[in-house]
């Protein structure tokens, strides 16, 4: 974990990434981390991805409630006009979640990246637009009200 946090944080220094942690407001811990990533301000763009959150911590809410403060950010703060997120083919887990932000499919890179041990990574590409955001973020103010209650 050092390791990957190091990296990060060299990234973030180099203007490549941004790193953020996920704090659980309930116990004031890190109980994750995600990035925005493929920062294109030139043309208002940016991925939200490189995330993941402790298994005690999904099914929580903290993921939405996470996702909904980056979004906010970028739609609200920094005038993206689109944010995408990506997930490996076979991470059926992360692409659902996604779906559940309210993102769409935008297609499928295929045979997109090789990794150390051979094998292939198929990339599916969904994305938020800046005219869906209203609607997407009605959504997730409604789900993170599910779970308040």
């Amino acid at each position: 974990m050092e390791k990957e946090i190091k990296r990060r944080i060299a990234l973030h220094t180099e203007g490549r990434i941004v790193p953020w942690a996920i704090i659980d407001p309930r116990t004031s811990r890190a109980v994750g981390m995600t990035t925005y990533l493929n920062l294109e301000p030139a043309n208002r763009r940016l991925e939200i991805g490189s995330t993941w959150i402790g298994s005690k911590a999904q099914g929580t809410g903290i993921n939405t409630a996470a996702k909904m403060l980056l979004l906010q950010r970028a739609f609200e703060e920094l005038g993206c006009i689109a944010v995408e997120f990506r997930a490996h083919w076979h991470n059926h887990q992360s692409r659902r979640a996604i779906e559940r932000l309210g993102a769409k499919q935008d297609g499928i890179l295929r045979n997109h990246t090789i990794f150390e041990n051979g094998t292939v990574r198929d990339t599916v590409v969904f994305s938020i637009i800046e005219a869906e955001w209203p609607t997407v973020k009605f959504g997730l103010v409604e789900r993170l009200n599910v779970y308040q209650r």
